[in-house]
């Protein structure tokens, strides 16, 4: 049997993310696993009361955030599993998707990352994700499958091979990740799964999801809600993937759509519900990608 990490970054949610402990202790039948909780740079240090309360999870702590890669990141360097298996700490698991997503791994060796379908916790009947759509590297658009359709088995079926797993629930081969490099630590937020997941199909591996098995996300389905940060992010991100993906006619074709489709569309927007506070960070991640490279760590 492969051992299993299962890698958990805590951000100022103690408490949330004992809830994920527990959930695993009470459901996973998987034997072979080692449980990872990073602290990621919270106002509170919590690690030891995680510690005491969970005394069978490594726990490591970080003195400043260093975003969702860079959390994860610290947690691979202290694994010693075969296979990886990344958890939002906001997520619940009530069946033994750890067995399930490892028995895919086992499988079949050109298999690198593989997701379960993931649902909304408070209405688990929704469905958040079932796959993804390829990108667009035109527009740097793709599409969540099943997001927000009521479950009904329609998916079920649909296992396989799909263009991104989701950074809320992800396994990955060890040796897939010695091939493509750890999670890129250049976006911070949003966006590094799927630079992720591109780096390690470049490295010869598949992406996969099991609709067969799923993961809870305490996620609101009214998560939309817009915030300058994370339209900062959002904006830089979108860029920077393109950027750091896309072949250079795709490249060339995606900055004029945005700069005549989606820079117009969005000041509208700003002005008509009188955000110019998302205008502003909207034009910050324009101009970060214009004045640094593509491979730039700097935020």
């Amino acid at each position: 049997m492969k051992k299993v990490s299962l890698i958990t970054v805590n951000y100022n949610h103690a408490d949330i993310t004992l809830q994920l402990l527990y959930s695993v202790k009470k459901f996973a039948r998987y034997s072979n696993i080692e449980i990872i909780v990073v602290d990621n740079g919270s106002k509170t240090d919590k690690t030891e009361w995680l510690r005491r309360q969970y005394p069978d999870a490594k726990f490591i702590r970080s003195e400043e955030n260093l975003g969702f890669a860079g959390g994860n990141n610290l947690g691979i360097k202290e694994a010693s599993g075969d296979y990886l298996l990344f958890v939002n700490n906001d997520t619940e698991i009530f069946e033994d998707v750890i067995t399930a997503l490892a028995n895919v791994l086992d499988n079949d060796p050109t298999i690198g990352v593989v997701s379960p379908k993931i649902v909304y916790y408070d209405r688990p009947e929704i469905i958040q994700y079932a796959g993804f759509t390829a990108m667009n590297y035109n527009t740097g658009r793709n599409k969540c499958v099943g997001q927000f359709e009521i479950d009904k088995g329609q998916y079920d079926q649909h296992f396989g091979p799909t263009s991104y797993a989701h950074g809320a629930a992800m396994m990955v081969r060890v040796e897939a990740v010695e091939k493509a490099g750890p999670m890129p630590e250049n976006y911070f937020l949003y966006y590094e799964e799927m630079d992720w997941c591109e780096k390690i199909r470049r490295a010869g591996y598949t992406i996969w999801v099991e609709t067969k098995t799923q993961i809870r996300h305490k996620e609101s389905l009214s998560v939309g809600a817009a915030s300058p940060l994370k339209e900062y992010f959002m904006t830089r991100n979108r860029i920077l993937f393109i950027r750091r993906n896309a072949p250079s006619i795709s490249v060339f074709i995606f900055c004029v759509y945005f700069l005549f489709v989606v820079t117009p569309r969005n000041l509208i927007n700003y002005i008509l519900s009188r955000r110019l506070d998302l205008a502003s960070s909207f034009f910050k991640g324009i101009w970060w990608n214009l004045t640094h490279k593509k491979d730039s760590f700097e935020l």
